[in-house]
């Protein structure tokens, strides 16, 4: 992780869960992050619990709004030049099923899930080349949702979108290999299983969340981040296309 120390990375969806954890684990690697969400207050949290670790800028910002990331790639490139490593780590998940479940839930889970990480992506790829960016990294983190459907109805537009960030994992690694004489980027992605997060709270509803955890050993955050610091320490040869990780006793 040497060679990223004093680099810039992004991470959506910085606040809570998954995206806390890697904040504090890249700076405690040196990282210069940038950390985004769409609660000021929970951001602010953020800042006060691991501003002193190293150096955290917080930027509110709702990835499912056009005018949102481009302003905030803007103050990026203001205060830093562009980025180095940009996580995509915001999501949602609605329970709201394929023949019952309301449009406006479906919209929402796409435009956060799928849209709000082609914006990022977008900006991200363009920042980097801005920049001049030697050696550049973007990491998708996912969802086992993304590679199997369960028979959850709850599940299943969420894991729809989950598929669409594989494809567009993929897709990515292929326009940037179409372009590598322009920019020297690694794409990978991590899908984690159960993770004790808020996020299963909100999902599932906190009752339903504290049996299911209580029943099993949940992967944690950290364990996410880890993973997110595994990828990058990696050779800059060395890509790492997709991490599935799931609890010990999770089958499924």
């Amino acid at each position: 992780m040497e060679r990223w120390c004093g680099k810039v990375a992004l991470i959506t969806g910085a606040a809570t869960g998954i995206g806390k954890a890697t904040v504090s684990k890249l700076l405690e690697n040196g990282m210069k992050v940038v950390g985004c969400g769409r609660r000021l207050e929970a951001l602010q949290e953020l800042e006060s619990t691991f501003g002193s670790k190293g150096e955290l800028t917080i930027i509110p910002c709702d990835v499912s709004k056009e005018d949102d990331v481009i302003s905030m790639f803007s103050k990026i490139k203001e205060k830093y030049g562009g980025v180095d490593v940009c996580i995509n780590n915001a999501g949602l998940s609605k329970s709201s099923p394929i023949l019952s479940g309301k449009s406006e839930d479906w919209q929402l889970m796409f435009d956060v899930n799928v849209i709000g990480v082609l914006r990022i992506t977008r900006e991200a790829v363009a920042s980097m080349k801005s920049k001049g960016a030697k050696e550049c990294h973007i990491i998708n983190i996912n969802s086992l949702s993304g590679h199997r459907v369960l028979p959850s109805a709850r599940s299943h537009v969420y894991a729809s979108s989950k598929f669409a960030l594989t494809a567009i994992t993929q897709g990515t690694r292929h326009e940037l290999l179409d372009m590598q004489s322009e920019l020297n980027c690694r794409v990978s992605q991590i899908s984690p299983g159960l993770v004790e997060t808020p996020f299963i709270g909100l999902h599932a509803g906190e009752e339903r969340a504290a049996a299911i955890f209580s029943q099993l050993k949940a992967l944690e955050a950290e364990d996410i981040a880890q993973t997110v610091v595994y990828q990058l320490g990696l050779p800059a040869h060395a890509q790492v296309q997709d991490v599935l990780i799931r609890p010990l006793q999770q089958t499924s």
